[in-house]
């Protein structure tokens, strides 16, 4: 069982959709659950064009002047959902844009009384937090960086925890500046398997013109993390090969 949550800042262009659906069937997603779709109607072939799967269901809020907008898509055979309810912020669960610790955030106003509420409302629903695995923030100011939160988090019935093994992975922001949120029910999957760097690589003649070349050709637009990480990952690729 797989579920990723993710606040992808919009889906309304076709290539960010395509880069969506990617994602989707890499990390074979069982149920998608999208915020701040910025995207007034959803027919059944916009879904389609993010899902990977033949069988489908869905539920989706509409975005209101493209402000919100929530898509939940998830796979019959693995969840079978009987009931459900939505109005503009919730499919199911409300929605909270706050951290539960100051120690979430850094160059962001601070606010203790949405802070203190968020824990109250986690208290009141007795539902607990999947500790976030790979990454300490879920969210970055695109272009400098210079203020982050973790304010994208999974909250479960302590009852899938005496019954699922989960584990909750924060993948690399790749269309929206946050991150996406993968849960998951596999004891064998630790993550992205490292990369090593051997020793000898050092020793050879070319290295330096290989390194620096590809460095060159990777031409990425982004804030300053995600262009850093892009450009390793070409490196590390153009060293696999």
């Amino acid at each position: 069982m797989k579920l990723l949550s993710w606040n992808v800042r919009g889906l309304g262009r076709m290539e960010k959709r395509s880069k969506v659906k990617k994602l989707l069937k890499e990390r074979s997603v069982d149920m998608v659950l999208f915020q701040e779709t910025k995207k007034l109607e959803f027919s059944e072939e916009d879904v389609r064009s993010v899902w990977v799967r033949a069988k489908m269901e869905f539920m989706v809020v509409d975005a209101e002047a493209s402000a919100g907008g929530l898509l939940c898509i998830w796979d019959p055979d693995v969840f079978q959902v009987k009931e459900c309810c939505s109005n503009r912020r919730l499919i199911l669960l409300s929605n909270f844009n706050e951290i539960r610790q100051i120690g979430e955030r850094r160059g962001c106003s601070r606010r203790d009384r949405g802070m203190n509420e968020f824990n109250e409302f986690i208290d009141k629903c007795e539902v607990s937090e999947l500790p976030l695995l790979g990454r300490r923030i879920t969210w970055c100011n695109s272009f400098v960086g210079e203020k982050w939160s973790k304010i994208d988090r999974v909250l479960v019935d302590p009852k899938w925890l005496e019954v699922f093994k989960l584990k909750l992975w924060g993948l690399p922001r790749l269309v929206s500046d946050h991150c996406p949120l993968l849960m998951m029910e596999d004891e064998r999957d630790w993550g992205p398997k490292p990369f090593r760097v051997l020793n000898a690589w050092f020793l050879h003649k070319n290295l330096r013109r290989f390194w620096e070349s590809k460095w060159e050709e990777a031409t990425v637009v982004g804030w300053v993390g995600f262009i850093l990480a892009q450009k390793l990952k070409f490196l590390k690729n153009g060293l696999k090969s």
